[in-house]
């Protein structure tokens, strides 16, 4: 009988919050759907602890990296923004362990995920810059914070042709959740745009010369359009040798 195909451990990263509520020391957190679509994908989900010094073990360990969301902000000044807007809320300990493990997977061609917060630290990572308020910014903008539950689709999305991104999803538009203040204002250098909404929003980003290097607004994890569950499909099968 043949060995069952090992899945290829992909590691999450973890938010992080105070003391209070779930414990009184500090704590991590992740949403259980993260790691239920990695493991329904074939993957074998780990969570990463922040430690900026242990990126490079960490990387030693697994095939892929998907960096998460959560309810803050990358520090403007990482992007060479002179002011920070008023909005603008920061993780400092959790941004520099996702930018350290970011930075090193993208220089081992690791392939890397990045889901809505995780996609502005990814661009970020690539040399991009970022909206600091979508409101404030661009001119009759949809409500990226939708008020609708996050299990449910806040608009669409339109798929750029020719990108990994429409190679993967296979489909011109996507319904998708909308949780963000804040969106990619440049790609950077090593990044093109793969997705937009209808108000010109940036929903997506990849690095077309890697093996895979994908970002996406969105939170895929939750499955609300069947192409969701493709992306989580093909970072799995981006860990093959």
């Amino acid at each position: 009988m043949n060995a069952p195909a090992r899945r290829p451990l992909i590691g999450v990263t973890l938010d992080a919050e105070p003391p209070g509520g779930y414990s009184a020391y500090p704590w991590y957190a992740l949403r259980r759907n993260y790691a239920e679509a990695i493991a329904a994908a074939g993957g074998l989900p780990i969570a990463l602890p922040h430690d900026p010094a242990l990126a490079a073990a960490f990387l030693d360990r697994i095939d892929a990296l998907v960096v998460t969301g959560g309810a803050f902000d990358v520090d403007p000044a990482l992007y060479g923004a002179g002011t920070r807007h008023a909005t603008v809320s920061l993780k400092q300990d959790r941004t520099a362990a996702e930018l350290a493990l970011t930075r090193e997977a993208l220089d081992r061609n690791m392939p890397v995920l990045g889901i809505c917060g995780g996609e502005q630290l990814l661009a970020v990572a690539l040399g991009g810059t970022l909206v600091q308020h979508i409101p404030d910014t661009i001119a009759d903008a949809l409500e990226h914070e939708q008020p609708n539950p996050r299990h449910e689709p806040g608009h669409t999305i339109t798929i750029v042709p020719g990108t990994q991104l429409a190679a993967i999803v296979g489909t011109p538009t996507m319904n998708v959740n909308s949780a963000h203040h804040q969106a990619v204002a440049t790609p950077g250098p090593h990044a093109i745009t793969n997705a937009t909404a209808t108000d010109g929003v940036i929903e997506g980003l990849e690095n077309p010369t890697a093996r895979f290097c994908l970002g996406v607004q969105w939170h895929p994890e939750f499955l609300i359009d069947p192409a969701d569950r493709r992306i989580f499909d093909a970072l799995v099968a981006a860990c093959a040798p």
